[in-house]
């Protein structure tokens, strides 16, 4: 009996090893050879892209990555002086009507556009309002985070966290 249970494990095993080496060879399951997906960049819509540079930039200290003229408008993206090579934020002109009406409807409900992390919401949102930033939520603790929202100036609610 314990030889026979033994040869059924080691045959499942040979068999499930097969199927895989199988599916793959035909196609149907794909092993990963990249490295898995990054995030690149995360938008904002802005009312003035140069009213927002300048109040992303001059208030929340974010560093300009990119600034290429578009016609219109610019390719503009921002980084953390702290990550100059991680996410890069684009400020992107609302122009859209779709976009205006969406980023409208998220600032009359109340609804941040976005969320960035801090490490001190406290001491952020001290160094915020001194600098004139209106918050619509001061710091609050729900579930071990704290977090404070403030308008950005071009249309946007934007939450900062603590974790």
């Amino acid at each position: 009996m314990f030889l026979t249970l033994e040869f059924k494990q080691v045959y499942s095993l040979t068999f499930a090893v097969s199927l895989i080496y199988l599916l793959i060879a035909v196609g149907i399951v794909q092993t990963r050879k990249d490295p898995p997906m990054k995030m690149y960049i995360k938008s904002v819509m802005v009312s003035d892209q140069a009213k927002a540079l300048t109040f992303y930039t001059d208030i929340l200290s974010f560093t300009v990555k990119n600034d290429i003229p578009m016609g219109e408008f610019r390719w503009l993206t921002l980084v953390s002086p702290e990550e100059p090579d991680g996410v890069e934020l684009a400020l992107e002109p609302n122009a859209y009507p779709a976009a205006a009406a969406f980023q409208a409807k998220l600032m009359s409900d109340g609804i941040p556009w976005t969320s960035f992390r801090v490490e001190d919401v406290k001491a952020e949102h001290d160094r915020l309002s001194a600098a004139g930033v209106m918050f619509t939520q001061n710091p609050t603790e729900s579930g071990g985070y704290v977090m404070a929202t403030f308008n950005d100036t071009c249309g946007n609610l934007i939450q900062i966290i603590q974790f």
